[in-house]
């Protein structure tokens, strides 16, 4: 087939759709993301197969992987939809009042109360600017500001990524916590090194949170990990559940302690400092209302650090 032919028979929204399948490298759990069956997005594959000729996924029992074409498709969807992504600024007409869509992404469970003052002060200056809030995974945000698909992230961040510009926003000091029902609730002193843990899935070597990690095998930890989550939402409560013991930001979690639910454990200085980092694409074509949002945030960082 002709590269022209294939350009005007292609569906863009198949390359949405194998997008994902990329990024969670499950039908399954694409499914769930884009709000379809599993035998939708099934087909939607075999379909984009079918329409290029080639193979994109190779099975290997009841996982898979990208095939090498698979690879390299899977890096210009992502170029694509963010271009296609940004239309709308395009579409967008100079006017005095700053009208237009701002997308910021951000981990879940971010307090903070400088960025609600800030949040309110942008609304009462530009209300006919529509902010949509998305929660993400780290990992999520930054791939979504490389591909160019939002307009800012609030995310960990611990290595300079390509194209990405950084800003610190925010350092969380994280501590060792139980719920009420574990058996070291209301100890002054503990020995920790055997207790298991309820883990964030980035608390790895590597990744996002690997500080924690770092912490435990150099303390000689050996506690399991007994349950996980990417969301620190569903991480504090599996620790208040009682499954175990775990890393939680002392200032998100400091109304939980006075309630009850939760109880800080030794070491009582905390465990490591992690950063919370305001990331955009320094490549991306921003409209207006975007480019208003960004300058007056980072003007608001600035003023605080002033301040600090």
């Amino acid at each position: 087939m002709s590269d022209r032919l294939l350009n005007d028979r292609l569906d863009w929204n198949l390359l949405r759709t194998f997008r994902v399948i990329g990024q969670e490298l499950s039908i399954s759990r694409a499914a769930a993301r884009l709000h379809l069956t599993q035998p939708a997005v099934s087909q939607a594959l075999k379909r984009l197969e079918e329409q290029l000729g080639r193979q994109l996924i190779a099975r290997r029992g009841p996982r898979f992987v990208l095939t090498e074409v698979g690879e390299q498709l899977f890096a210009l969807a992502g170029e694509v939809y963010g271009q296609m992504s940004q239309i709308g600024g395009l579409l967008e007409q100079p006017a005095d009042e700053v009208v237009g869509k701002v997308r910021l992404l951000m981990i879940s469970r971010i307090v903070n109360e400088r960025l609600d003052e800030f949040l309110a002060g942008f609304h009462r200056q530009h209300p006919r600017v529509e902010l949509q809030i998305d929660v993400m995974r780290s990992s999520d945000i930054v791939a979504a500001l490389q591909e160019k698909t939002a307009t800012a992230g609030l995310s960990l961040n611990r290595k300079a990524q390509t194209r990405l510009e950084q800003r610190l926003f925010q350092r969380q000091r994280y501590a060792f916590f139980c719920g009420r029902h574990h058996a070291l609730f209301g100890c002054q002193e503990g020995d920790l090194q055997k207790e298991n843990f309820v883990s964030f899935t980035s608390d790895q070597i590597g990744g996002m949170l690997s500080p924690l990690t770092i912490f435990r095998d150099q303390q000689g930890f050996s506690g399991r990990i007994v349950a996980s989550s990417p969301s620190l939402e569903e991480v504090r409560r599996l620790v208040i559940a009682g499954f175990g013991i775990g890393c939680l930001p002392e200032h998100v979690v400091a109304d939980d302690v006075t309630a009850g639910l939760l109880w800080k454990l030794p070491p009582h200085e905390g465990i490591a400092d992690v950063d919370i980092h305001l990331l955009w694409n320094r490549d991306q074509r921003m409209s207006r209302a975007e480019s208003v949002f960004i300058e007056a945030l980072r003007g608001s960082l600035m003023s605080r650090t002033d301040q600090g």
